[in-house]
This record gives C-alpha cells, structure tokens and sequence, in this order.
C-alpha cells in the first residue's frame, strides 16, 4: 500500500517555485501554483530535463529545453493527452509536505 512521504515543509517551497526530491527512487518536482502543492515527475520524456527548472503558467510547466507542457493537477501533455507522466498525490500536514509514490 502506498504511503504519504514527507519531502520539504511549505517554507522552503514559496509560491512560484518548484524543488527536486527523490521520493521511493523516483525524482520527482513539487511546484507551489496558485497556493497549491503539486507532484510531477521531474524528468520530461521528450529528452530528460528537469521540469522544476521549467516555468509554470496557469497550472501548465513547460520544459525549459524544447517547451513540452504538462499539466500539473494530472500529468497530462497538453499536445497530445494521450501521453502522461507521473502525478502523486499531495497533502499538508501541518507545515510539512507529504507526497503519495506508489
């Protein structure tokens, strides 16, 4: 059964930003938008950058090395919804941030 992992506290990821963390072996981005917390894979399938270093416009992160854009709230690539990466849960637990990897 998955369980939630603790990855940061809320202070050290300020609204606007995005931080890499391994979580269960995987890198994963943990984004602030809107004063929401969101869990992507941090690798871009295209050719591997790290999507935190990418910017975020109206829930969307696009790659900063050729502009693929995927959805934070599901994963989902904007171009073609057919192809996804992977989203987790998240949820704030007093000023921590937990990330559910399955």
């Amino acid at each position: 059964m998955a369980e939630y992992r603790t990855v940061a506290r809320t202070e050290d990821i300020g609204e606007g930003q995005a931080r890499v963390f391994e979580v269960e072996g995987k890198l994963i981005a943990i984004f602030c938008h809107g004063g929401q917390y969101y869990a992507v894979d941090d690798v871009c399938p295209h050719m591997g950058a790290s999507l935190a270093e990418g910017s975020v416009e109206d829930g969307v992160v696009t790659c900063s090395w050729h502009g693929w854009r995927f959805r934070l709230a599901d994963g989902t690539w904007v171009n073609n919804p057919r192809l996804k990466i992977g989203c987790y849960p998240v949820r704030i637990v007093g000023n921590e941030i937990q990330v559910q990897v399955s």
